[in-house]
């Protein structure tokens, strides 16, 4: 009979390992550096962003459990840089929970659907929604009762606009339907919303939440554009948001940093989705609060007590900055160099090799002073003006 070693009781190299190389991992890996904490990281590439700074790479398909397995013998904790993971695979390795927040906590929100039925469990808002394997055997009566605009999205994988799709008509449907041959997808009502909203926290193995600022997000062609920190939202409608983090993180006896995306509107307050990771909507905490959600994640799954979280400023703005056509008359070392050269600006790159055009290079941030939300919306918009003339939106 094969028994499994052991391999939690040696002692390892590393005191954290990453699944993923991306711009998150690059940004964990930082945390991690500031306090002198070594990573190692499960990318397909040395030169994916996070491997300039990690420790130790192995150069392994994150997706793939040989890889998977050799990190689990480098480090004492396993963190993830996104939800794409193979939690079956996963759990025949593990071993007295490595894995930081747990295999088991994050089942229930690897895809699209097994989030919206913990939510409906729950008994938390969001909008109506039906899978399409479900909607392909509806009576036509019960078809009816779907209005369009509606919102089809993919199970897995959906981020930057991708796996999401506008249906605003019936032959749009019918020729999304037979066009896709997969059934994992799902059908969403439109919402009508006046703000989105997202909100990012940490839960420790003691149980203590931590909570960043509730934030506005700005979309352009379904990709966040921009961030502005603190939202301007009533007492009320912010209690509900933080209540809903804490329901959620504690029915799951979840461990690590997650983040909450919201539809705010007639409807009131609706998940749209939830993110067991880091999340773009609180890149503006490295520069404006005392720990970022970067260093909440390190902090977290290395045993280190995590700082409480405060603001640095009145309020800040982040601002994605994507890939952009290849005949962009200004090269990308020159866009960097009029960026950085803004009062203010924290610029951050995320080290790719091919900037290929609504692929996230890079972030810049600016915190902001002004007490008044108004003021700091007025300041926000003049900023954004002039990083926009340097680098632009994707298709402005």
């Amino acid at each position: 009979m094969n028994q499994k070693k052991n391999i939690v009781n040696i002692k390892k190299n590393y005191s954290l390992g990453i699944i993923g190389g991306g711009q998150l991992a690059l940004m964990l890996t930082e945390a991690a550096k500031k306090r002198g904490i070594k990573v190692c990281v499960q990318t397909n590439s040395y030169n994916d962003p996070a491997g300039s700074k990690a420790d130790y790479v192995i150069e392994a398909d994150p997706l793939k459990i040989k890889g998977n397995k050799d990190l689990i013998k480098e480090c004492e904790k396993i963190i993830f840089e996104n939800e794409w993971i193979k939690i079956e695979k996963l759990n025949l390795i593990d071993s007295n929970n490595i894995f930081v927040p747990s295999l088991q906590s994050i089942q229930s929100l690897v895809d699209r659907i097994s989030q919206k039925k913990l939510i409906e469990k729950m008994s938390l808002p969001l909008p109506k929604w039906i899978s399409i394997r479900d909607f392909k055997i509806l009576e036509d009566k019960d078809i009816e009762d779907w209005n369009f605009p509606l919102m089809v999205k993919s199970l897995k994988g959906g981020y930057d606009g991708k796996g999401n799709k506008k249906i605003n008509n019936k032959e749009d449907l019918n020729s999304f339907l037979v066009g896709t041959d997969s059934d994992d997808w799902l059908i969403e009502e439109w919402v009508d919303y006046k703000n989105e909203l997202a909100l990012v926290g940490s839960r420790d193995f003691d149980g203590t939440i931590r909570l960043f600022p509730i934030v506005e997000t700005f979309q352009k062609n379904n990709v966040c554009d921009w961030v502005l920190s603190p939202a301007e939202i009533n007492y009320d409608l912010k209690t509900f948001a933080i209540n809903i983090f804490s329901s959620i993180v504690n029915e799951l006896n979840y461990v690590g940093v997650m983040g909450i995306e919201f539809f705010y509107g007639d409807n009131g307050l609706l998940i749209n989705e939830i993110a067991p990771r880091t999340h773009n909507s609180a890149h503006f905490s490295i520069e404006a609060c005392s720990s970022s959600q970067f260093d909440q994640y390190i902090c977290i799954s290395s045993g280190v007590k995590p700082p409480d979280i405060n603001m640095n400023s009145h309020g800040s703005l982040m601002i994605n900055l994507l890939g952009l056509k290849k005949n962009f008359p200004l090269p990308i070392k020159r866009r960097i160099e009029l960026l950085t050269q803004i009062k203010g600006s924290n610029f951050h790159w995320y080290g790719k090799s091919k900037e290929r055009i609504g692929r996230k290079m890079a972030h810049i941030t600016f915190l902001l002073n002004e007490k008044n939300h108004l003021k700091r919306i007025e300041k926000s918009r003049e900023i954004l003006t002039k990083v926009r003339e340097i680098w632009p939106a994707p298709n402005d």
